[in-house]
Parts: C-alpha cells; sequence; structure tokens
C-alpha cells in the first residue's frame, strides 16, 4: 500500500480526492496547511506528494522545494489554479515532477500518480536486512544470524508488519500514530495506543532486544544498522 500526503485548504476538494484515491487502495492524509506537512514529513517520507499552490500560510511550490532538497527522488505533483506558462516552469523548476490544473478529472490524476509511483519507486527487495535481522519477504519469514548460523524468529502477524514497516522505512523514525493507523486501523480493528505498546515490547523480546531498533522519545521508532 502506497502512502500519500495532499496538501489542500479547500475541505470539499480535500475530502473527494482521498475518498477516491482511498477505494483505490492509497493511504492518504491530508494536511490544510503546509506548515503541518513538513511537520510530518520530517517524521516520515511518503511514497508521493499532492501540493496544491495556494496555501493559508505558503505557496504550494516553496514547499515543494524544501521536501525536493532533502528527497530527491520523491515524486511530488502540484495542483492549482494556475495554468500560465510562467508559473508552470516556476513548478518544475522548484522540482515537481507534475502539474495538474483545477478542476480535473479524479481519474486523470488517478492516472498520473500510477505513472509517477511507477517510475520513480524502486522494485521491491526480496529481502530485508538490519545488523543481523534478515526479512524474507516472498516467504513472509524472519531470520537472525548469529555466529554464522541462522535461526528463524516466529513472530505473529502484527509484530511481523511492525518489523517489516520498520525495516522497509530503515533509518527513518516512523510515528505511533502513523503505525497504529496502518498496522490496525486500516483493518477496521481501531485500538488504543497501549496495542502498539505492547506489541514492540514482545518483537523486542523475541530479537532478544537488538541495538538496530531504537524508541526515539515522543516520536516513534526507528531502525538502523549499528554494525
Amino acid at each position: 500500500m502506497h502512502t500519500i500526503y495532499y496538501m489542500e485548504d479547500d475541505g470539499d476538494i480535500s475530502a473527494s480526492v482521498t475518498e477516491y484515491l482511498s477505494r483505490r487502495g492509497f493511504l492518504v492524509r491530508c494536511f490544510s496547511t503546509a506548515a503541518g506537512m513538513r511537520q510530518a514529513l520530517l517524521k516520515f517520507r511518503p511514497d508521493l506528494l499532492i501540493l496544491d499552490w495556494n496555501m493559508p500560510d505558503g505557496a504550494g511550490d516553496e514547499l515543494c522545494g524544501w521536501a525536493r532538497e532533502r528527497w530527491p527522488g520523491l515524486p511530488i505533483i502540484l495542483l492549482t489554479v494556475r495554468d500560465s506558462t510562467q508559473e508552470v516552469v516556476a513548478g518544475f523548476r522548484n522540482g515537481a515532477d507534475d502539474y495538474v490544473t483545477k478542476p480535473f478529472e479524479l481519474d486523470v490524476l488517478y492516472s498520473r500518480i500510477q505513472a509517477l509511483l511507477r517510475r520513480s519507486l524502486p522494485k521491491n527487495p526480496a529481502f530485508l536486512r538490519c545488523d543481523n535481522i534478515m526479512l524474507d519477504l516472498e516467504a513472509q519469514r524472519v531470520y537472525m544470524e548469529k555466529e554464522g548460523r541462522q535461526a528463524e524468529i516466529i513472530l505473529s502477524a502484527s509484530e511481523y508488519e511492525l518489523l517489516r514497516i520498520l525495516m522497509e522505512h530503515k533509518g527513518k523514525t516512523i510515528a505511533r500514530g502513523w503505525l497504529l493507523e496502518r498496522i490496525w486501523d486500516q483493518k477496521g480493528s481501531y485500538v488504543n495506543d497501549n496495542t502498539l505498546t505492547v506489541t514492540m515490547k514482545r518483537l523486542r523480546e523475541k530479537l532478544f532486544c537488538p541495538a538496530c531498533l531504537k524508541t526515539i522519545r515522543s516520536l516513534g521508532y526507528r531502525m538502523e544498522d549499528t554494525v
């Protein structure tokens, strides 16, 4: 499931686009201000950005330029009522990959999102590694290496999903709220914050409290190589 961060200050447009993309399998987070999206981006890198040009606290192309400097490969689409050649060029100069003028057909936006993801996202690897932990994506199994030997670690479905997400985003801090939404809420299993705490505790115990699995106080969790 791809994650899209969507910045739009028009509530009706935001609701329409979010509902449409959610029905097509995307996880969409909406932001009504540039400051809100900027803060969220510092905690998690989504798979694609959709930015409205005119925002109450800043222009979308400015945020586009800021994001492009930090994540060169992040696909970005600008949404706007502006269609002058000068402004289109300005959007591309600030790092936009595509440009959609309002009003637009949702099917057209969806097609452009799909095209950008095909071009920009790398193919999923068969294995993920962090220190001595290896995750086999195809078999959905987890192994630990010790003294040249591999041992399989048996995880529950939620423990496996938590580990997979953290390993797929190795080196990035993943917010607790986002993990709750991604692992449980998307399946209709609305749970409280303690569920994540308990799942993480069990995961750490099964992995023998690895140094590569870190808690970032007041933010979330991160996995990063230590050796």
